[in-house]
């Protein structure tokens, strides 16, 4: 649901907590009507171990997690945070790292404790956590559900100890069952991840690991291509034993096949659900929406009447917690280019099956359509868009072929 843009006059804006926010109500090049629904971010940074093939901010910590020390400064990120989000409620919460699960429940406990002392989180708000299989982790899952996360996302990758190895994962097939057991026992909302053209996999071993997936009962699952990116160990020591292209394209056949089989709808590049299951939190970024990010290396999209800002807080844990407390943990604040507003929009909307509807371009961006009327024109011409008028989505073409059609959308 949008926020209407209320302006307070400019003496009440250097008053209190609202100064942070003054420069973000100067005139700008924006004209929105409205700001787009809010979801919060949480970053917890640390893994037991680093996978081979994470390009994400997380590290395996030297010693024991300085969880305490860690929350305050989520507090404090926080709270510095509120001058840029007074007044606009919080749709979604999503905990995610690194491995947010080796939080102790007291822990947990207290975070979400914290943030809704702060923000005013909407009664029946989507609060996701992601976790990984192990057995200290299955063990917390009632205390994290108790303590209000109501979805669960599980880091299985595969269930065959084939895979997992080369992929670095801590937990085995027997421990991947037992977690995605238990989550559905405890959760009524379960993603579980999973990974294809991993090394030395067959179509076989691929469909196996859908098909156990899908015993579960679970009502959404998350299955990426492995892809090699930069600043990783798979970077500089790539796999020898990869899926050719042809052999990965048939895997994505029989996953398409399989889960649309089993009732799953593929509303994203790579996220299926169930009817009524859609991941709402990832659901707001695709349509453009805001995020408040706060932990180390969040990232963050927030608008205002005349601009829309990114945002990034610092990388390092350490450097992140003494920031915080320092009352200023970012890393990097920036306007977005108008230019490159159309491209950011695009990127995001053109990853979902049915697309945005096309009076969702001039909402969330504060520009007209005819901005991007041109790029659109092409796109339909050859045959990557959708022409009816009521709807930006991409044709089965265009899904195929989705960077080349992003690309036509980036200035």
């Amino acid at each position: 649901m949008a926020t209407r843009i209320t302006i307070a006059p400019a003496d009440a804006l250097q008053r209190g907590p609202a100064d942070a926010a003054v420069r973000f109500l100067r005139p700008g090049e924006l004209r929105l009507e409205a700001l787009p629904p809010l979801s919060l971010y949480v970053h917890f940074p640390w893994c037991e171990r680093k996978c081979p093939y994470c390009d994400f901010n997380s590290h395996a910590p030297e010693g024991p997690i300085p969880e305490a020390d860690y929350l305050d400064a989520l507090c404090a990120d926080l709270e510095a945070s509120l001058p840029l989000v007074w007044g606009r409620r919080v749709h979604t919460v999503f905990i995610g790292g690194g491995t947010p699960s080796l939080l102790s429940a007291a822990g947990l406990d207290r975070l979400l404790g914290d943030l809704r002392a702060r923000l005013p989180i909407d009664a029946d708000a989507e609060i996701t956590m992601e976790a990984n299989p192990g057995s200290a982790e299955v063990a917390k899952f009632r205390a994290f559900r108790d303590s209000g996360v109501n979805r669960l996302s599980i880091g299985i990758q595969s269930f065959d100890d084939r895979y997992l190895r080369p992929l670095g994962r801590i937990h085995d097939g027997a421990e991947a069952r037992r977690a995605a057991e238990a989550a559905v026992s405890v959760f009524d909302n379960v993603n579980l991840d999973l990974m294809y053209a991993l090394p030395g996999q067959s179509l076989d071993d691929c469909l196996r690991d859908i098909d156990t997936a899908l015993g579960f009962g679970t009502r959404h699952l998350s299955v990426y291509h492995l892809t090699v990116e930069p600043n990783t160990v798979y970077a500089k020591y790539p796999p020898t034993d990869l899926p050719d292209d042809d052999l990965a394209a048939d895997m994505q056949e029989g996953i398409v096949e399989r889960l649309g089989g089993a009732g799953f709808d593929n509303y994203e590049i790579s996220a299926w659900a169930r009817p009524g299951s859609r991941s709402r939190h990832n659901l707001n970024y695709w349509t453009f929406g805001d995020y408040l990010g706060i932990g180390a290396g969040a990232h963050g999209k927030l608008s205002f009447p005349e601009r829309i800002t990114r945002q990034a807080r610092l990388r390092q844990p350490q450097s992140y917690m003494e920031g915080a407390l320092r009352g200023d943990a970012s890393a990097e604040s920036h306007d977005l280019d108008t230019a490159a507003i159309p491209g950011e929009f695009m990127m995001n909307a053109l990853r979902l099956t049915d697309g945005v509807p096309t009076t969702l371009f001039a909402e969330r961006t504060g520009l007209s359509i005819g901005s991007i009327a041109r790029a659109m024109a092409e796109a339909c011409a050859r045959g990557l868009l959708d022409p009816a008028p009521e709807r930006i989505r991409p044709t089965d073409l265009g899904r195929r072929f989705l960077n080349d059609l992003q690309a036509m959308f980036i200035g």
